[in-house]
């Protein structure tokens, strides 16, 4: 019997509207849906694509066991996340193993920093697998900021801010502009490197970009006691006429 086929699709950033014509054609196709989310949430993929999705479609919710509640560096974060993908991987590979195509919904880009890709890893070498790409957060965010983020021969550096402080300003040193993602309880750590780095008053805080309650201002402008939500980050573009 022929398995079925694992579709990675990426949904965009928050927008419904920023959804690809292929993704939302899949996602109308699709007799099986499945998508991430936060336990007691719905998850965001599935919000963006919700009008896409059938009525009878079968739908495969994988809940997270942690998100921001303890740091990823912790023994426990990287024991529990690694179990929770290779169940997540086990069941859908019940439903691809006996010839059901299965379409997984992701936020922004599915092979950039997505939980996608840890399925697609443990999936691909026993499954056909297809990978939708979508608009990524990142490029929804700058456009909301409107910034002329890169001119010419300029090079970007897309950084999480889980690294430490010292190689966070090494590679900002680097780089002419640069994207900050993963803020949450590293805001504080990160906005300490933009001011000493003198690159605080380029830095443009975007929270949930593209999406209704979005937020766009100056980093520098915003109250450093808040904390950050998960849909946020930071854009540095670079200086006209260079660093």
């Amino acid at each position: 019997m022929n398995t079925g086929i694992l579709r990675v699709i990426g949904v965009g950033p928050g927008d419904p509207e920023l959804m690809t014509l292929k993704a939302a054609r899949l996602c109308k196709a699709a007799d099986i849906v499945a998508y991430f989310a936060k336990r007691g949430e719905r998850g965001h993929a599935r919000g963006i694509a919700a009008s896409h999705i059938r009525a009878d479609c079968e739908e495969i919710r994988l809940d997270y066991p942690l998100t921001t509640e303890v740091p990823a560096s912790d023994p426990r974060y990287r024991r529990e996340i690694a179990a929770f993908y290779e169940a997540a991987a086990s069941r859908l590979a019940g439903p691809l193993a006996a010839g059901s195509d299965v379409a997984l919904l992701c936020e922004g880009d599915p092979i950039f920093y997505g939980s996608g890709l840890h399925l697609l890893e443990r999936l691909d070498a026993d499954f056909a697998t297809e990978i939708i790409p979508g608009v990524s957060g990142m490029s929804g965010c700058w456009a909301r900021a409107r910034l002329p983020l890169l001119r010419g021969g300029e090079a970007l550096a897309v950084l999480p801010a889980t690294l430490d402080a010292a190689t966070l300003a090494v590679k900002l040193a680097a780089a002419d502009g640069a994207v900050i993602l993963k803020l949450g309880r590293n805001l504080g750590k990160v906005r300490a490197v933009l001011e000493a780095c003198g690159r605080l008053d380029d830095a443009v805080y975007v929270e949930r970009g593209t999406m209704a309650d979005e937020c766009v201002m100056p980093l520098a402008a915003r109250d450093p006691a808040m904390p950050a939500p998960y849909f946020s980050l930071l854009i540095i573009a670079a200086r006209a006429g260079g660093r």
